[in-house]
């Protein structure tokens, strides 16, 4: 996601470097000593990261957790981080509604988030007196930016009085012309909650197409998709079932309707690895984000994993090196416009108050 495109929705990076003392980059030598001490999580990512790799991670990981104390940081983790990333040094983890209501939580001064540039700035909008750094700037979505806060507006000219359900997966501009967020989790019940005959769902169209099967409620689209869940196709699960007719599939809603009628179970994030954890199913394709196996695999090991890796080029953009890098220079640093900050936070606000 360019910086340009980022000003352009409201959003600024300022340097916070000046704000902490600063800190000389940890040593990062793999030494006995350190392999002794990390070798209890290493026996916990053992079959998730290569042996080959965990000489290079360990003393990331560890330079991490220590400096994230000094700073009186937290690190929060999507689920579509790495192993070394999810396991290692998340403090906490989780979909994009848990690491919403987790962020509301926080008591530390710095949030790190490792994920992508939308989740940074929702957590900045629900905590707007702390510093919100995120490692790489470029992390963003394609799904974020399909859609601009002028769309809505039009959207809402168009569609006078029609309740706007927005994504989280979009800008602050865009949340700050809506009337309230949603999740892959929560998307149906926000949709019913208006008693409404009609609702926009934005900008996710296959989620929409999804919800609207389970509902009488009239789904207004956007022809918004996320990269990576668009890609897989109801031929690709076809032949999984070809090759092991005993194979279970479950699916994020976010893929098109036509892979999701081929899943046995089709939930949000969470709701997948609840239900992998429920069922513990001899062979499961989880389709979605191939690192979401890798992290789900590591809670349970007798689980075999049939991964289908389509990556997210923005959430791998997330590394150890740039996660100490900005915690060692305080970078870098999201914030929100004044001007939409507070309508894109009653947004978020009123998904997670949201009660019936």
């Amino acid at each position: 996601m360019a910086l340009a495109g980022e000003l352009q929705r409201g959003t600024a990076l300022k340097p916070a470097a000046r704000k902490f003392k600063p800190v000389d980059m940890p040593e990062l030598e793999y030494t006995p000593g350190l392999a002794k001490e990390m070798a209890p999580l290493y026996e916990k990512v053992r079959h998730v990261v290569p042996s080959i790799e965990w000489p290079f991670f360990a003393p990331y990981i560890h330079a991490i957790n220590r400096l994230k104390k000094e700073r009186d940081a937290v690190i929060l983790a999507h689920n579509y981080q790495t192993p070394e990333i999810f396991h290692g040094v998340a403090d906490i983890a989780g979909d994009s509604l848990q690491l919403a209501k987790e962020a509301t939580k926080v008591d530390a001064s710095v949030i790190v988030q490792c994920g992508v540039h939308f989740m940074a700035e929702t957590s900045k909008l629900l905590n707007p007196q702390k510093t919100v750094l995120i490692p790489d700037v470029k992390a963003g979505c394609s799904l974020a930016d399909s859609i601009t806060g002028a769309d809505v507006r039009l959207l809402r000219q168009t569609y006078p009085g029609v309740p706007i359900v927005t994504y989280v997966n979009t800008s602050a501009d865009v949340k700050a012309e809506s009337d309230i967020c949603c999740t892959s989790s929560n998307a149906l019940k926000i949709v019913e909650s208006f008693g409404t005959d009609r609702v926009l769902c934005i900008p996710d169209e296959y989620l929409a197409q999804n919800i609207a099967k389970q509902t009488d409620v009239k789904i207004i689209a956007w022809k918004g998709h996320c990269e990576v869940h668009e890609r897989f196709t109801p031929e690709e699960l076809r032949q999984y079932r070809k090759d092991d007719p005993n194979i279970v599939i479950i699916a994020h809603p976010e893929c098109p309707p036509a892979v999701v009628a081929e899943a046995d179970f089709s939930g949000s994030t969470s709701g997948m690895i609840e239900w992998v954890k429920k069922n513990k199913p001899a062979r499961v394709v989880m389709v979605t984000e191939c690192s979401m196996s890798d992290n789900v695999a590591v809670e349970n090991p007798d689980v075999e994993f049939v991964r289908p890796c389509n990556l997210c080029p923005h959430m791998k953009r997330i590394s150890l090196k740039n996660i100490l890098d900005s915690l060692v220079y305080m970078r870098e640093e999201v914030t929100v416009d004044p001007a939409i900050a507070g309508r894109a936070r009653l947004a978020v606000e009123r998904m997670i108050n949201l009660k019936n």
